[in-house]
């Protein structure tokens, strides 16, 4: 079937023409994700550190690559336009002048993400409602993409505008990239895995090593290692934005994933030692591993991390341990957090020696209180500015 005049205009504009696109990090993960795309070998040349994350160049093929492997990032937007405008009606103009049915299907549900700054139009809302207005309007003239299903596909368009200059992008992630579509059952106060991941990379966990994840929670770390492990892709159970498209292959996306898929290791023996007193918790990680099979390759029981002993969990071996201890309101009012970290600290030193471990600290001075030479990496996590503590014990 030949393609149609539309189709090729997609491909001519879109799928087969090179785009700046932009890899959001969140503070200090920005270097790891560019570790990670070099190691899908992505050329170096065409990667640019910028505030906020990575900037590159490639067509929307690697985007599609990246938002499916990359483990750090929290989205990806592809840049649409940048131009400049001091007033609604030059704007108005500029955003008439994108060609919006290429990049968007007609039966999508609108959204944006405005900032402003030092810019003559700053109202974030005025803005939106002229830019909805103008894309809806060339959506609904004839023509325009109608993404297969019955729901109508969330697409964001994000807008920036400083000093009178203005960047138009187009979200290609849609649902977060920490959000797996692997962890559906959580606990309290869930870490995300995009931090798991940075800290497991930081403590340079790898395939040959064991995990040991002593206050597990639903188990981000545990999931998040057996991912690593087996060479599952992070967005392989999950869907993007990009995939209701005008330009989007399902082909070749299917293809992309079978290779992925061929690619798939299985253990036969646990390598990912998960444990907590949380029996709710408890129960929500192995529904979790069970729904994506990693009942081989993760063992989980309830047991307080001051009775865990390595040796007898792995004799011989060692590797890596996770801790992502309660801090604030989830330590409880009566206990004192000098006291806890310190008994941590000596249980680490006593049980762990010889292993590399990650700890997350709510402050520099929990880390004092440890007793241990670990490296403090500033991450943000729940709206609050904490530490991962990497090294070894």
């Amino acid at each position: 079937m030949k393609p149609s005049s539309f189709e090729k205009r997609v491909k001519r504009r879109i799928t087969g023409r090179d785009h700046l696109f932009f890899a959001v990090c969140s503070p200090g993960l920005k270097k790891i994700c560019q570790n990670e795309m070099l190691a899908l070998g992505f050329p170096e040349g065409n990667l640019k550190a910028i505030q906020g994350g990575i900037e590159f160049k490639s067509k929307p093929a690697a985007c599609m690559a990246f938002n499916l492997n990359l483990r750090s990032p929290s989205r990806i937007l592809m840049r649409i336009s940048q131009f400049k405008a001091d007033s609604f009606e030059k704007l108005e103009k500029k955003m008439n002048a994108i060609d919006w049915i290429l990049y968007l299907p007609q039966n999508c549900s609108l959204k944006f993400s405005v900032t402003t700054k030092k810019s003559r139009l700053y109202h974030s809302d005025a803005i939106a409602q002229r830019c909805e207005k103008i894309i809806l309007n060339q959506l609904s003239s004839g023509g325009a993409f109608t993404s297969p299903g019955k729901n109508k596909s969330n697409q964001t368009i994000y807008i920036r505008a400083q000093q009178n200059n203005f960047t138009i992008s187009q979200d290609t992630t849609g649902t977060l990239l920490f959000k797996r579509g692997v962890k559906e059952k959580v606990s309290k106060a869930p870490l995300r895995e995009n931090l798991a991941f940075a800290m497991l990379f930081w403590a340079g966990f790898s395939k040959e090593d064991i995990l040991i994840d002593p206050m597990c929670g639903s188990g981000t770390f545990s999931l998040e290692a057996a991912m690593m492990k087996t060479n599952l892709p992070p967005g392989f159970f999950r869907s993007f934005a990009f995939e209701n498209w005008p330009g989007f292959s399902r082909k070749a996306y299917a293809y992309l994933k079978k290779q992925a898929q061929e690619k798939f290791l299985a253990f036969s023996e646990k390598e990912i030692f998960a444990s907590d007193i949380d029996d709710i918790a408890l129960t929500a990680l192995e529904q979790n591993i069970s729904n994506h099979d990693f009942t081989r390759i993760i063992d989980v029981c309830q047991k307080d991390f001051f009775s865990i002993y390595p040796s007898r969990i792995s004799p011989g071996k060692k590797g890596v341990v996770m801790l992502n201890p309660p801090y604030g309101k989830r330590l409880g009012r009566n206990s004192e957090p000098r006291s806890f970290y310190r008994e941590i600290g000596k249980k680490l030193t006593a049980d762990f020696k010889g292993w590399r471990a990650g700890i997350i600290l709510p402050s520099r001075v929990c880390n004092s209180y440890l007793g241990l030479k670990l490296e403090l990496k500033p991450i943000f996590h729940g709206g609050l500015d904490i530490f991962a503590g990497i090294g070894m014990i």
